[in-house]
């Protein structure tokens, strides 16, 4: 089991920046990946990182703006906005597989979430 706790949600005007990050309870060694959620919308797939390989792999509304990253501890899961626009405005969850998946866009890839981090971009 893995325990996944975001931080770093906030309110900011457009063309800022934010971090997110998602401490877990123990290193994560399958793919790991941020959704972001607005109310009445499905869940949205935003960007994923294999930590074996480091390969990462972004949306592409977000591929020039946003970075993922994992620290050397493979505990703490970066979620770097840059360039921030009001439709990034979503709450944001982190989440973790427990086995290697092909279709890291799935939510059903992935067993563990956090709780949810809110991102408010404002014009």
């Amino acid at each position: 089991q893995v325990q996944l706790v975001e931080s770093g949600g906030a309110s900011v005007q457009a063309g800022g920046s934010l971090r997110l990050s998602c401490a877990a309870s123990r290193p994560l060694m399958y793919s790991v990946a941020w959704f972001r959620q607005v109310p009445g919308k499905e869940r949205e797939w935003v960007a994923v990182l294999y930590p074996g390989s480091g390969t990462t792999f972004l949306t592409d509304s977000v591929k020039d703006r946003f970075t993922i990253s994992l620290d050397s501890a493979a505990k703490t899961m970066s979620l770097q906005m840059n360039s921030l626009q009001p439709d990034d405005t979503a709450m944001y969850y982190c989440a973790a597989a427990d086995r290697y998946f092909t279709s890291y866009a799935s939510s059903t890839a992935y067993k563990f979430w956090g709780q949810g981090t809110q991102v408010t971009v404002s014009s």
